[in-house]
């Protein structure tokens, strides 16, 4: 079974990559990329070296496995967006970032069709941090509303995004504004009620996953072992 992971040119979160590539590895599954024109992608700098003082970036775990990655013959070869036939993959896994890279990725129209159609095929969908937004953008032409319409999800929450801008706009301006709205209001807003938008815990750092039949979704760094083996798990069950 194939696992799909789109990813924009640049910026993409390494942690949110990696660590998932990782676990759908070791798991048995074949790992296949995409990108928009074929490119290799590259990693937001600044979440190797530090974003600001040395700190904010991955932990050094997840710098190992991205070293990892960047040998794998699947990263170095990405098929293109345009190449993706949905019937070859059991899953999609949309990661995130916030360097404004990813808006690339975020707003490809193809991207969000081949989106539509893992939706219409019933594949399992996961998406952590600003990865939530794609699937908030991708319209279900049967109802023109947003294919997470209906469903409970997260994504990056506010207080994580505003508090990261606050604390290094000073230094780095708007670096941690993908957007001028925030992740979680784009998110709620495709939604029927806001309360579908799930923040998890109030201690951030408590791993949190969104499973809502086959979407799967996480907020930040920190989720992101419980949430790929929580696509590992529902994915082998789609299998039995």
């Amino acid at each position: 079974m194939k696992i799909l992971i789109p990813l924009p040119d640049k910026d993409f979160d390494l942690t949110e990559v990696a660590v998932p590539w990782k676990v759908f590895k070791d798991n048995g599954y074949q790992v296949v990329f995409a990108t928009e024109n074929g490119n290799r992608g590259t990693v937001d700098p600044k979440l190797i070296t530090g974003v600001i003082f040395g700190q904010l970036g991955a932990t050094p775990k997840a710098i190992n496995i991205f070293r990892e990655l960047e040998k794998a013959p699947e990263f170095l070869n990405p098929i293109l967006y345009a190449e993706i036939n949905v019937s070859d993959y059991g899953l999609i896994h949309l990661p995130g970032g916030h360097a404004k890279g990813v808006r690339q990725y975020l707003e490809s129209t193809l991207l969000q069709q081949k989106v539509l159609e893992f939706y219409q095929a019933d594949k399992i969908m996961g998406a952590i941090c600003h990865g939530s937004i794609i699937m908030a953008r991708t319209i279900d032409p049967n109802t023109g509303k947003s294919i997470i319409y209906n469903r409970n999800v997260t994504g990056l929450i506010k207080r994580l995004e505003k508090a990261a801008y606050y604390i290094t706009s000073w230094k780095l301006g708007d670096y941690y504004r993908t957007y001028p709205q925030y992740t979680e209001d784009e998110v709620s807003s495709s939604l029927r009620h806001k309360s579908q938008f799930k923040r998890g815990a109030l201690n951030p750092y408590k791993p949190f996953v969104c499973k809502d039949k086959n979407i799967i979704s996480a907020r930040w760094p920190e989720d992101v072992y419980l949430y790929a083996q929580t696509l590992v798990e529902t994915l082998g069950k789609s299998e039995e």
